[in-house]
């Protein structure tokens, strides 16, 4: 079946709750969306979620590639050659990750829906659901205990902490809220690239009673090297975010000796779903597990993700919290959130329903 046509535009789809990180504090967000039509008017959507700090692209260069190349790359292929495209996309547009997430995930929108299954069946299904995290951006104490304190009344049972801005409150911040949760609630760090060598053993050591589960991007990226000195046991529970993109960095980083014990896979970080199920093949076979994260996302792309998480067997984590704190979306459905366990519906392609007219 061959595509028929490729419609692209961009949306605001703005924040209820503006948060910081390490090195950027978040109070909107604009994403790319795609409408894939197959010769039988099966329609497919995608949508991407460029982000500078970390991939380099902003909502205009991608907007402007998509809308000036995307009709040039896909019209009149056939949908059941997907290796094919995809290996297109990567070729005409390597450093534009977000905007090959968004057609890829339009693709297989398409694909799934033209072969009349949820996509995770069509990938080849290996778990039901998960538990996700939601995150804490950096504040202060009380400001961080409070919001806990709102997640856990909600149901969820894993907190994501966004640190790296000062060690010390770092460690006074999860001893705090520790104490405030109980053992019972989950609790991940996430440096964003914030600490040096020292600061990480520093937090590793200083946190060990508390119960933290692991440690995600404490050095810089250009620092991976330096992940060889620590001892295993710090390495095993730290998770690679902006030090992994590609399939390529995959495949580095799980090198003897292995810099770290988890991957965290952003499809708009390695440019959609294609890519992500060939980083998930490397850690499966290298003994690393796998967490499933995302930018500030339409729940088409964070669906996406799930369908893809679900797939794999070296899935243990997922953080796919990147819709919760929209103030609108062209979509609703893709998945189930109940006490914080997310699992797919089973509807044809990636399951969500269209609200806006923009799709009419």
């Amino acid at each position: 079946m061959k595509i028929k046509s490729i419609r692209t535009w961009s949306e605001n789809l703005e924040l209820t709750r503006p948060y910081s990180i390490a090195y950027e504090t978040i109070d909107a967000v604009e994403n790319v969306f795609v409408e894939v039509t197959l010769g039988n008017n099966i329609k497919g959507y995608g949508s991407g979620s460029p982000a500078e700090f970390i991939t380099g692209e902003t909502i205009d260069s991608t907007s402007s590639i998509l809308l000036n190349e995307a009709n040039e790359i896909l019209e009149n292929k056939n949908i059941e050659d997907v290796e094919l495209i995809f290996k297109s996309l990567t070729n005409k547009w390597p450093n534009n990750p977000a905007a090959r997430s968004a057609v890829d995930i339009a693709l297989y929108d398409a694909l799934s829906k033209f072969k009349n299954l949820p996509l995770v069946d069509l990938l080849g299904r290996a778990h039901k659901s998960f538990y996700t995290s939601v995150t804490i951006g950096i504040k202060s104490i009380e400001s961080a205990l409070e919001e806990a304190k709102e997640y856990i009344h909600e149901g969820f049972r894993i907190l994501k902490v966004k640190t790296g801005s000062d060690v010390s409150f770092d460690i006074e911040l999860i001893k705090k809220l520790r104490e405030k949760v109980g053992k019972h609630i989950l609790i991940r760090v996430d440096a964003n690239q914030g600490y040096d060598l020292e600061d990480l053993k520093f937090f590793f050591e200083r946190t060990s009673n508390d119960n933290v589960e692991f440690i995600e991007q404490p050095l810089h990226s250009d620092l991976d090297s330096k992940m060889d000195e620590l001892p295993i046991e710090i390495r095993t529970v730290c998770a690679a975010d902006e030090s992994l993109h590609n399939p390529e960095d995959a495949k580095r980083l799980a090198v003897e000796p292995k810099k770290y014990g988890i991957y965290n896979i952003k499809l708009m970080k390695c440019g959609g779903i294609n890519p992500s199920l060939k980083i998930a093949s490397t850690a499966y076979s290298s003994g690393i597990d796998l967490m499933w994260g995302c930018m500030d996302e339409s729940i088409i792309s964070i669906s996406a993700a799930l369908h893809a998480a679900m797939a794999c067997k070296a899935t243990k984590y997922i953080d796919l919290d990147g819709s919760f704190d929209l103030a609108k979306d062209l979509v609703s459905g893709g998945f189930k959130v109940v006490d914080g366990k997310m699992s797919l519906n089973d509807y044809p392609g990636i399951g969500f329903k269209m609200l806006s007219n923009k799709f009419n």
